[in-house]
């Protein structure tokens, strides 16, 4: 984003928010504070109750002010965002949804606006912590036969199908309730090269048993939602990981079933994480104190005590 003037730390405290409805069960702000701590800068962050209704008002009023570093952004402003950016970044333009938007001021000292996704970082990342990515070493089959798959086809689902091309994955199926949401995924998967297939969710146990076995799977369902799909699992190949992104109560009924069958599985906090850091690197990059300037022992420190802050330091799958 160049043209745009730095934020200095030393102006006062900073503001930073995540933005959602419902929005008080949000893990962000501890995973920020531990990053702005060990950033050595002084950052409020916040939860903000904002809706597509209230989302205009919001962004007139008290989204406005120069102390802004950026907002997280969750359902169901993830696309309604979209329209609002005075930038977005090749991902949001791919995908249709963001969910980090980074304030910076212009050298006409205007307020500028830019979207971006780390969700793609946050599920290729989780997935690495239990080597599901499609660049292992001698994959078998080759990577660009492996399938992707998804439950479910809300904001996150484009994001996965980003992160599935990213992995290197050459095609992906997902399994959704309603038709039509489905079939919206068609340009994205299109404009990523990744060939899709889409099933009805109600053959998701009939596919695996069939064979039909993603070497990823992506659940983008709210809690619980997906309960019914963890019963009566079918055994599956070793090492066939699952990305439950609901974390609320974990193990999910979903990851205690597929863990049972034989798959490994990783928690939603994973990616909420791993998404996280990267919001970090955007937020300060023009602050006194960059997170994406630390020294890499540093930059693992910091994420250590994010890690830390979702739970004393507990394991993620």
């Amino acid at each position: 984003m160049s043209g745009a003037t730095a934020v200095p730390a030393a102006a006062g405290k900073l503001r930073a928010a995540v933005l959602g409805s419902p929005i008080s069960h949000s893990r962000s702000p501890q995973l920020h504070d531990a990053a702005y701590r060990h950033l050595g800068l002084d950052v409020d962050y916040t939860r903000v109750q904002v809706d597509e209704s209230t989302l205009g008002e919001f962004l007139q009023e008290a989204g406005t002010g120069p102390d802004w570093l950026g907002w997280s952004v969750t359902m169901p402003l993830k696309a309604a965002m979209v329209g609002h950016m005075t930038t977005v970044s090749d991902r949001v333009r791919t995908l249709g949804v963001l969910n980090t938007v980074v304030h910076r001021t212009g050298e006409d000292g205007a307020r500028r606006l830019h979207g971006d996704n780390t969700d793609v970082d946050g599920i290729i990342k989780a997935f690495a912590e239990v080597s599901a990515g499609a660049d292992e070493p001698n994959p078998t089959p080759p990577a660009t036969e492996r399938i992707f798959g998804l439950v479910g086809a809300g904001g996150t689902a484009a994001a996965a199908l980003a992160a599935a091309a990213e992995m290197g994955f050459g095609s992906a199926v997902v399994y959704a309730r309603s038709p039509e949401r489905a079939a919206s995924l068609e340009p994205v998967a299109d404009a990523l090269g990744l060939v899709l297939l889409l099933r009805p969710r109600e053959l998701f146990h009939q596919d695996l048993s069939k064979g039909l076995v993603p070497q990823a799977l992506v659940s983008t369902l709210p809690p619980r939602a997906a309960d019914q799909l963890g019963a009566d699992l079918p055994t599956l190949p070793a090492g066939t990981a699952l990305l439950d992104v609901a974390y609320d109560p974990w193990p999910s009924v979903l990851a205690t079933g597929w863990q049972r069958s034989g798959g490994v599985v990783v928690s939603g906090l994973a990616m909420l994480l791993h998404q996280a850091v990267h919001q970090v690197e955007l937020f300060t990059a023009d602050t006194v104190h960059p997170a994406g300037l630390l020294s890499e022992s540093s930059h693992a420190q910091m994420v250590d005590n994010m890690r830390a802050a979702l739970g004393g330091g507990a394991a993620l799958n």
